[in-house]
């Protein structure tokens, strides 16, 4: 993969108790402003239920159409973590015990404690690579341009500093923030002509209510620094023509 191409991800959130609003999803922020870091655009997100049939449509689809796939969740040890064998029939591969995770987990706990529960966490796809776990010893895996990692926050962030050397993006996504003491509507016909002139830059709107300020956010994102700069200086020209306020956030 040439620097410079767009690179992007998909990503896959695998629970019922994401869906059920128990579970608050923290993971997709986590992940996308960690590949974005890499150079890596986030296309899509998807946040589908523990089912098996739904995990390897889904992930059929999204593993095609992107350059990478995270999957958060199921790689637990409960009968409800059906991650790790739902990769496996999606990518035609034998789901078995993976020799080097079961040392893992077996040095991990103590004598008597991997018991036939834990012992599924070492159930995966024919030759997966291990995504190492520094926080719980159970490791994630890897199958081609798939991830699968776990859903708990903490654990998942811990066990990004491994994959870094396995991602190649492109250039980095930059981002720069203007909020306003506005509303949308105030500015909409103004942004929409800077967007018209300034292609290469996705420009977001985001009302918000902070301190008791109500007003609006607007994101500049681009690969390149100077494109954002010329952006915000036509952004920053319109809201001095219309004398609208700047606000610290």
């Amino acid at each position: 993969m040439k620097k410079n191409t767009k690179v992007n991800a998909a990503i896959l959130i695998i629970g019922n108790e994401i869906l059920s609003g128990r579970t608050q999803d923290t993971n997709t922020s986590t992940l996308a402003v960690w590949l974005n870091s890499l150079g890596v655009q986030v296309n899509e997100v998807r946040v589908i239920p523990d089912t098996k049939k739904t995990i390897i449509e889904n992930l059929n689809i999204l593993r095609k159409n992107n350059d990478y796939v995270f999957t958060t969740g199921g790689i637990g040890p409960t009968h409800d973590d059906i991650t790790a064998e739902s990769v496996s029939e999606a990518f035609g591969l034998k789901y078995e015990i993976h020799p080097e995770a079961f040392k893992i987990l077996e040095s991990y706990y103590k004598p008597g404690d991997f018991n036939e529960g834990r012992q599924k966490m070492v159930w995966m796809p024919h030759n997966a690579k291990l995504i190492l776990n520094p926080t719980s010893g159970a490791p994630g895996f890897s199958v081609e341009n798939v991830f699968c990692l776990p859903g708990v926050p903490s654990i998942l962030k811990s066990m990004l500093g491994s994959l870094k050397q396995k991602i190649v993006g492109g250039d980095p996504i930059l981002s720069h923030t203007i909020s306003l003491k506005t509303v949308e509507s105030e500015i909409a016909n103004s942004l929409s002509k800077v967007q018209d002139q300034n292609k290469d830059v996705e420009i977001g709107s985001y009302p918000f209510f902070h301190a008791g300020k109500l007003g609006v956010s607007i994101v500049l994102r681009s690969e390149q620094q100077s494109k954002i700069d010329i952006c915000s200086a036509q952004i920053l020209n319109f809201i001095k023509e219309k004398k609208i306020e700047i606000v610290d956030r």
